[in-house]
């Protein structure tokens, strides 16, 4: 095995030969014998020297070197002690009847130097809620239970809720997707295509109108962007939105423990609002300070491990889109963009990601931040009991005790860059 080394990427050759390599090639032989065929013999029975002879030993060559290239990777981590930061390459430098010949690229931890992580005067943000923003959230509230009444005798206004049955006409021809029966639509909304809503206004219950409108040019159906078409529209029912009271009935519908009167939900959204200031300051303070202490690193950055955040990132933002019941393939589609142009959109943030881990291990390292199992194991414990899982069915979804404790590592070095740069 011969090594060669420059900073933190490393080739490393493995060698499979003899029997090991005659032991692949006549398995991958026997494989491709099941199947082949020649002339003259049976599915299954051609002789090797006959194979060999129609279709040459290299043809045996590339599927058993896919067959061992495991076994020689296991043989260039144990005999390098090399521990990889990203997804090794591998090329075939040669490969014969005598054997084949791996060169791993092995990229490990570049080296990185912090100049400075202390005294840096980074302070987290004053946190304050105001009354108008207590006034805006119970207005919030109160839309949120607001009852829809049935509006007699009226019509049609801006905020309504109208019960349509409408169908499109294109040259005077019903179009895809442009009928429905019993349609809640709330005025106002902008939810139909321009005009449409706003020709609504003052119909009354029971009235059939036709809307003349023009879908815009840059509408998703080809035979409609643009097109000049025709609405049938009939108001089946009309109604209103009514603005709840604070009276008992509210506060029984709200079933918050202890909230019976306004001064006490105001209290309550007062604490929820603060709350989320709270953490929202929190984590704009620990972003400034990594930042911070970023400006005064050195460090090179292979390439490779930008790469493999992407891909995290990706994998990532593919399960919350999944959430949504959306597919990347139709956020593509909305989006009029790519798999590289959403790549790109997260090759800063890959960038940030990587660069802050490393910073953030050095100084880990730096200041021998430990954790003990037996600290883990009580975090353990309580993310268990806190998301209602046995102890081990959670440590089998995180990755085992060792990413606790890294994890807990991690939030002690935050902690320390705290104090340091308060």
């Amino acid at each position: 095995m011969a090594k060669k080394e420059a900073k933190n990427i490393h080739e490393i050759s493995v060698k499979i030969e003899g029997e090991d390599w005659l032991k692949a090639c006549d398995q991958v032989f026997l494989k491709k014998q099941k199947t082949v065929k020649v002339d003259g013999f049976r599915k299954g029975k051609v002789p090797r020297n006959i194979y060999e002879k129609r279709f040459g030993k290299e043809s045996l060559y590339l599927d058993a070197a896919n067959s061992v290239i495991s076994k020689a990777y296991d043989k260039a981590m144990k005999d390098s002690k090399l521990e990889p930061v990203a997804q090794p390459s591998v090329d075939i430098k040669n490969i014969d009847d005598k054997g084949v010949e791996f060169v791993f690229k092995i990229i490990t931890k570049p080296e990185i130097t912090i100049k400075k992580y202390k005294g840096l005067n980074i302070k987290p943000e004053k946190v304050k809620v105001t009354a108008e923003e207590v006034k805006h959230e119970m207005g919030h509230l109160l839309e949120k239970y607001t009852e829809l009444v049935t509006k007699e005798n009226g019509t049609v206004a801006d905020g309504d809720i109208a019960i349509i049955d409408f169908e499109g006409f294109k040259d005077g021809v019903a179009f895809n997707g442009g009928k429905g029966e019993n349609y809640s639509l709330e005025i106002g909304s902008h939810s139909f295509i321009p005009g449409f809503e706003e020709q609504m206004i003052g119909m009354k219950e029971g009235e059939e109108k036709e809307l003349n409108l023009t879908f815009p040019k840059d509408y998703g159906v080809e035979d409609l962007a643009g097109a000049d078409v025709v609405f049938k529209v009939k108001v089946n029912e009309i109604k209103e939105k009514k603005t709840r009271e604070l009276d008992e009935e509210f506060f029984e519908d709200l079933g918050m423990d202890g909230i019976d009167s306004e001064e006490k939900l105001k209290d309550e959204i007062k604490k929820s609002i603060q709350s989320q200031k709270e953490i929202e300051a929190e984590n704009k303070y620990v972003d400034s300070l990594l930042e911070e202490v970023a400006k005064n690193v050195e460090v090179d950055i292979p390439q490779e491990m930008v790469d493999e955040e992407v891909e995290h990132l990706m994998k990532r933002f593919e399960e919350q889109m999944r959430g949504q019941g959306i597919s990347l393939d139709l956020y593509y589609k909305f989006t009029n963009s790519t798999d590289k142009d959403l790549k790109a959109q997260m090759e800063k943030e890959a960038y940030n990601n990587v660069l802050y881990r490393l910073m953030l291990d050095e100084v880990m390292d730096i200041e021998k931040v430990e954790v003990t199992l037996e600290e883990a194991e009580k975090e353990v414990e309580k993310l268990a009991d806190k998301y209602e899982m046995k102890k081990e069915d959670f440590l089998k979804e995180f990755g085992g005790i060792e990413l606790i404790k890294y994890d807990l590592k991690m939030r002690q070095v935050i902690d320390l860059l705290k104090e340091y740069n308060k």
